[in-house]
């Protein structure tokens, strides 16, 4: 629900697309199986309509699939026809950009590969919009049940919806295909073309300027649609039931896409963690919190070991806090890169551990005690040798500056993942707030905003290259498996 809609500069206003008809291609084009299978629904839904005694072709006809050329003994399949019931590769002789994919990473992490995936191209089905519709819902719904908080029914209507409008809105001339992504709790819907009404309207759901109408006509004919313009705003009542973040239709005029993504995590499951804090309302005034003032420390807990740090830590954040312990997620203290527990490190011993009943770093008592824990147990014997301890004292110290600037990333970061319908110009802000903190990664930018490493890319950091507000942190080796974006110098 973000940005300017513009018309598609290649979109016919008069001619709408799958009206035209393709004299030289007919029903040996078809694919029976699909012909056969969408009668049968026909037949289901209108079981005692006029047309199931038609022949074929004048079936097709009538519903929109087929077409005649008036004053001309011409006809042929109408490219609806051929979108919904012919197969791939004579498709894509009419549409040499056609093409449609699934995929699918319930694991959360995309960037490691799709647990499953299939395209219009991989041979093994049709490849037409009308089978792609019934394999993509099976795969789409298929772990979505009732729950005592969630009726599933409800959920597999709105992803129905939102299937149905990708594919008749979808630009079949353009480039980048239909795709349909689906994450552990995300799901988006991604289609060339724009919409040809303002984002406004299209919420609203009272008008609707269809790209391909005989493709919507033959989706109506078997109950899978009601009257054009309800979809989306189907999907914000029912996302709005479930407290979910509000449906994202985004209109990406540079690739000339259209993007739908349906988040299924709530603002307050993604910020449990955090109290009942004040939300900020007003974008431009975000860069105009206390957050710039280094001698006002947002932890004001006084026993907090940060708070000589100008730390940002609030006090339902402290590192004593067990829903913001710093051995949670990217915060944690056991991660790989920050852990005190490696091989090589002495403190790994059982009774030395930094993790170890007290001394744990979610306990209250302050963080670093344990030379005093291991003196009362062992009086005689140090433990602990002075060129050791002070590597300690060095490694601590390191550990506390890490976990001040993840908490500061992550603070700077907030209004962006709270916050779905930012401005362009606030989204940059934040990243250059954040770059000037230290360099991030594509990933770390992702995962601080909550934004895919994609978009990311082509909508804003691209942008801001161009600009040279930022830089590459190896503009010679684009590809270096370290690269990162630094502020501009």
């Amino acid at each position: 629900m973000v940005n300017i809609n513009k018309h598609y500069p290649g979109d016919q206003p008069v001619v709408t697309q799958d009206n035209l008809i393709l004299e030289h291609y007919g029903l040996n084009e078809l694919n029976f199986e699909s012909i056969k299978s969408y009668r049968q629904k026909f037949q289901t839904a209108k079981p005692n309509h006029p047309w199931n005694g038609l022949e074929i072709k004048e079936f097709l006809y009538k519903i929109g699939a087929w077409g005649k050329l008036r004053n001309t003994s011409k006809e042929g399949l109408t490219l609806a026809g051929l979108l919904m019931f012919s197969e791939e590769r004579i498709i894509s002789e009419v549409l040499p950009q056609y093409f449609l994919e699934y995929r699918e990473s319930t694991d959360g992490i995309p960037s490691e590969g799709w647990s499953n995936r299939f395209t219009s191209q991989d041979g093994t089905w049709s490849g037409n919009v009308y089978d792609f519709y019934f394999k993509t819902m099976q795969d789409l719904t298929g772990d979505i049940t009732d729950s005592p908080k969630v009726d599933g029914e409800l959920v597999h209507a709105c992803l129905h919806e939102a299937l149905v409008n990708a594919l008749v809105h979808a630009d079949y001339y353009g480039e980048g295909g239909i795709v349909i992504e689906k994450e552990k709790m995300i799901f988006r819907f991604s289609n060339p073309g724009l919409l040809r009404t303002p984002t406004e309207q299209a919420l609203e759901g009272r008008i609707s300027n269809l790209r391909n109408p005989n493709i919507f006509k033959m989706f109506i004919l078997i109950n899978f649609c009601k009257r054009a313009g309800s979809g989306l705003k189907k999907i914000e009542s029912v996302w709005s039931i479930y407290n979910w973040d509000e449906p994202d239709l985004m209109q990406d005029t540079q690739l000339n896409r259209t993007i739908l993504t349906l988040d299924r995590q709530s603002t307050i499951d993604k910020q449990q963690y955090r109290s009942n804090d004040t939300f900020v309302n007003e974008e431009y005034d975000y860069f105009d919190i206390e957050m710039s003032k280094k001698t006002d420390s947002i932890n004001k807990n006084t026993n907090s070991y940060n708070k000589e740090l100008d730390s940002y830590n609030k006090e339902f954040e402290s590192v004593n806090n067990e829903l913001d312990s710093v051995n949670k997620g990217i915060n944690s203290i056991n991660k790989e890169t920050n852990s005190l527990n490696k091989e090589k490190n002495p403190c790994n011993k059982e009774r030395n551990s930094v993790n170890k009943g007290v001394d744990s770093m979610n306990n209250e008592e302050p963080l670093f005690n344990m030379t005093d824990e291991l003196e009362e147990d062992n009086q005689d014997v140090n433990l602990i040798p002075d060129d050791v301890e002070l590597g300690m004292q060095e490694m601590a110290a390191n550990i506390e500056n890490d976990e001040s600037l993840d908490h500061k990333l992550w603070t700077i970061s907030e209004v962006a993942r709270k916050k779905r319908r930012l401005s362009p110009r606030v989204l940059e802000g934040i990243i250059l707030s954040l770059l000037e903190v230290k360099p991030l990664m594509l990933k770390e930018l992702a995962h601080l905003l909550e934004r895919t490493p994609d978009g990311l890319r082509n909508n804003y950091l691209g942008k801001l290259l161009n600009e040279d507000k930022i830089q590459l942190k190896y503009p010679n080796q684009i590809n270096h498996p370290k690269q990162a974006y630094i502020i501009g110098r």
